[in-house]
This record gives structure tokens, sequence and C-alpha cells, in this order.
């Protein structure tokens, strides 16, 4: 990749950190009995927390970001929690593999949306390349696909919340031209994490009624799918187009159904480990095509 000669570090382990981080976001929510948005938002501010003592060698860049890149961030933060939010709560209806399945549709609102905003195009190969990673990805979860019923109402939030996270990406893009991940990173998680919090005051959610137990995975979240997941592929917007971030996280449903199997207990078939296999090789044949234009 034309990034990885760019930077002089090891663009690929950076991808492979993110993927496996992300795919353990799903298992960690489904060992939570807190509500979706209380799950999120402390996600983020945790993430904040542990952040915070580093954001003072940031205060000069801080403060020559103009009010227009503001208002941006604060747009991406809230497609950010509003992602976060839906994602989560499908959990609660429909299985890990179906869910994160759905997000396979990100990379194709992504690369819409950078033809429509910055007039972006993909050539042929790329997009060959990524409609077989999406139906690997999609053949992952079609066993767990239900039309009707709550595991339909578990699809649809999930797919709201990947046209959030694709305008969340976009935006982020731009935005990763010209301010550091850390500082890009920070505020879009607390603009996020603050846009949750006023959701959980508006439905009335407890803050604190939690035990331990749930404490500890609120900061699992925040240590693992976000530092290492959500952080590392920000920071990668800097160095590759976001259609190929996005193209990345497709990595997700098969490194969630694999986790969900050792550790939830879900099955896993021979098609759903080809359809895996499937993925791979396009992910890797959009990677190659997509950075090379």
């Amino acid at each position: 990749m034309n990034a990885m000669n760019k930077t002089k570090v090891p663009i690929p382990m950076f991808l492979l950190i993110g993927i496996i981080a992300i795919s353990f976001s799903s298992i960690f929510v489904r060992w939570s009995d807190a509500p979706a948005s209380v799950i999120a938002m402390y996600r983020l501010l945790m993430t904040n927390a542990l952040m915070l003592p580093f954001l003072w060698n940031y205060r000069e860049e801080i403060a020559r970001i103009p009010l227009r890149d503001w208002l941006r961030t604060a747009l991406s933060g809230i497609a950010l929690g509003l992602h976060f939010l839906f994602w989560m709560e499908s959990l609660r209806y429909t299985t890990v593999a179906s869910s994160t399945a759905i997000l396979t549709l990100e990379p194709i609102f992504v690369l819409l949306g950078a033809f429509l905003l910055y007039g972006q195009r993909t050539s042929r190969a790329a997009l060959i390349a990524m409609c077989v990673a999406i139906v690997g990805a999609i053949c992952i979860g079609w066993g767990d696909f239900q039309f009707s019923g709550k595991a339909l109402n578990g699809d649809l939030l999930s797919l709201v919340g990947t046209i959030a996270v694709a305008l969340h990406m976009l935006l982020g893009k731009s935005l990763r031209e010209h301010i550091s991940a850390f500082v890009y990173s920070f505020f879009v998680f607390l603009f996020a994490g603050l846009v949750l919090a006023v959701a959980n005051v508006f439905i009335g959610a407890s803050f604190t009624a939690y035990p331990v137990k749930e404490w500890g995975i609120f900061l699992l979240l925040a240590i693992v799918p976000t530092v290492f997941g959500h952080y590392v592929f920000n920071w990668l917007l800097k160095y590759m187009k976001a259609s190929s971030v996005s193209m990345t996280v497709l990595g997700e449903p098969l490194g969630a159904t694999l986790l969900a199997y050792f550790l939830l207990g879900e099955t896993i078939t021979t098609v759903q480990l080809l359809a895996g296999c499937l993925l791979l090789v396009g992910v890797g044949m959009f990677l190659r095509s997509n950075e090379k234009q």
C-alpha cells in the first residue's frame, strides 16, 4: 500500500490490531445487562478519562482549530454516539453474526458519500472486490437473519447504526487531514459520550446502579474496542482512504462470530467459515486495488 511507504510503519499490523479489537465489542455488550445507551456512554467517557492526562500536550493544536472544524467534529461525535446506541441495542434482539453482518454495508455508504462529497472515484476492480467481501460477510450471518419479530427489529437498528458510522467515517477522513488522531479522537469520543448522557437523562436510565461486573465491562469496552479499535482506525484515516478503512472493518463479522463461538457458545457452520475466507479475499483485493489509485 502507498500509505505504508509514506508512514514507514506496518499499516497491515495496525489494521489487524484494530479488527481484532473491535471484534470483542459485541462480546462485551452481550455480557452486560446494562442499557445499551449506558454501556455506550461509559465506554466513551471512560476512554476520555484514559486519554485526559495526555491532552495538555496538544493544547496549542486545540487552540488553532477553527469553529467550522469544531462543528464538524461535534457532528462526527454525534454520529458515532448514535452508531453505538443503535448497534448495541440491536444485540438485544438479534445474534452477533446477524448484527455485525449488517455492518458490512458501511463501505457502500462510505463510497457513495465519498463520491458525492469529495468526487472520489473507485476502480471497477475495487468495486468487484468489495462485492466479494460483502457477500462473504453477509453469508456469515445469513442463517441468523429473520425477517419478522424481534430479530427484524435488531437488524433494522443495526442498519441505522451502520449509516451513522459511515457519516462519522466520512467526516473523520476530512478532519484528519489537519487534526491529529489524538485530538480528533478525544473530542469525537467526548461529543458522542455527552450525546448518550443526554439520551440517558431523557429515558431515565440510572447512571450508578450497576454492580462491579458492569463497571469492569465498561472499562474493557473503553480499552479494547475503543482505544485499540476506533482510535487506531481514526489514526489510519490520515494515511488511507475512508473506504479502505471501512472495508477492513468487514473483518469484524468474522472475528466476532469466532469469538462468539468460543466465548458465548453460539454455533458456527462450515458455510460461515467458507464465507469468512471469501470475505478476507475480498478485503485483500479491495485494499490492493483501492490504495493504488
